[in-house]
């Protein structure tokens, strides 16, 4: 369905049926310790979680981070070019984990990165490794992400950050034209950023020739494991020099990371900004659901709540993910969806739309649950519970960013 954005909704203006599904009273969806037999809930694959754990009250907004910060950015001696494109972007004190890495990075030391995510992750590893490349032209850096839209957000702050150095950068992903991204390749950019396959394709075709680049950062690497990645992920760091500088972030260490720090990283430095497992600025809670015929109507009750501004929905398949954002649209909610099986054009569509308030909620698989960066969500709706806590803990990291307030409601079938 084509679609046209213009001026921001508002969700006063919105018009509903006055019918409400018996049961769909804010009591019904807000209410705690109830049904407590209801131990957990699972999806059709994955984990059993403890429904308690979806319940968190926010003790307030984290005004400040809890671990001193040493350095402001005009510490680690990066170019003026560089500074004066963090000086424009406002950035003056970096975050705890950009504060302790980037000292290493400069070092040229390998290092793994352990951090929730909204803490700046990508800013951590990129204002180095730009710096370094600044200094010498011959450095080349390969950034591998699990998602298309992380690569795109990568490349997007790449960008702003590297604005008058003279530094490029290629985006290769799938799901957008190889053609480009050959024309891109073959112009010896200094920073090429992009999705496991994708590489390996253009690695096949022999345009990537991973033996050129001396500077590596997997990031987000526990999603691209659990995605299934880890043979194309070693098969690349195989072919990689023997001299070079890899750099690891992600937001967790499962057994899996831990043998490829083994086996790839040298003496790595070891840097963990972790605040609990969730979000402390995030107020979690669940909505019950007694019957799933009236699933719909309560989703429907929560997000004309008047706190409810701007709201990221995550559903378990891609037809849900479509089923719903047409209901939505048909109740006159301002709504657009993102999945695997949308051209990349549609996705990026739907991400601006939903980033420059075009439309108030996005429905998603968890497609949308990593690396995405979009400022003011106020709530994220798990309409269908994650594969696992992992994966929920991400989903929720989509709101109540740096030291903002957040949201997360998760929907649970319980017995009456």
């Amino acid at each position: 369905m084509q679609k046209t954005y213009g001026q921001r909704p508002s969700f006063g203006r919105r018009r509903f049926s006055n019918n409400r599904s018996q049961g769909a009273s804010q009591g019904n969806f807000r209410s705690r310790g109830q049904n407590r037999s209801n131990f957990g809930s699972k999806r059709r694959r994955g984990e059993l979680i403890d429904i308690n754990r979806f319940v968190k009250k926010s003790d307030g907004v984290l005004l400040a981070p809890q671990c001193e910060i040493k350095n402001v950015f005009s510490d680690f001696g990066f170019s003026p070019e560089l500074n004066a494109n963090l000086e424009r972007k406002k950035y003056v004190t970096p975050t705890p984990i950009q504060d302790q890495t980037i000292p290493h990075i400069i070092l040229g030391k390998d290092l793994v990165g352990l951090a929730n995510t909204g803490t700046g992750k990508t800013a951590a590893f990129l204002l180095p490794l730009i710096n370094k490349v600044a200094k010498n032209r011959s450095q080349k850096v390969l950034i591998i992400a699990p998602t298309r839209e992380l690569a795109l957000q990568i490349n997007e702050e790449f960008r702003q950050f590297s604005f008058g150095l003279r530094l490029y950068s290629a985006v290769c992903v799938g799901g957008m034209p190889i053609h480009r991204q050959i024309n891109e390749i073959r112009r010896n950019p200094n920073f090429v950023i992009g999705t496991p396959g994708r590489l390996k394709d253009l690695s096949e075709r022999h345009l990537v020739k991973f033996e050129t680049f001396q500077n590596i950062v997997l990031d987000e690497v526990d999603r691209m494991l659990d995605m299934g990645f880890v043979d194309e992920i070693k098969a690349i760091l195989n072919k990689l020099p023997v001299e070079r500088q890899s750099l690891f972030f992600s937001a967790t260490i499962p057994p899996k990371i831990k043998e490829l720090v083994q086996n790839f990283l040298r003496e790595p430095v070891s840097i963990s900004v972790i605040f609990g497992e969730t979000a402390e600025n995030v107020d979690q809670d669940i909505v019950r659901v007694h019957d799933t015929a009236s699933k719909f109507d309560q989703l429907r009750e929560v997000l004309k709540q008047n706190e409810v501004k701007k709201v990221l929905i995550f559903s378990e398949t891609k037809a849900e993910v479509n089923k719903l954002a047409t209901n939505l649209e048909r109740n006159g909610f301002k709504a657009d969806c993102i999945h695997g099986n949308k051209r990349q054009s549609q996705r990026q569509k739907a991400l601006s739309a939903f980033k420059n308030n075009y439309v108030d909620i996005l429905v998603a698989t968890d497609v949308a649950a990593r690396g995405l960066d979009i400022e003011d969500i106020t709530h994220v709706i798990n309409y269908t519970v994650p594969q696992t806590y992992n994966d929920y803990i991400h989903r929720i990291g989509r709101t109540g960013r740096g030291t903002k307030k957040g949201n997360a409601l998760t929907f649970v079938n319980v017995q009456s």
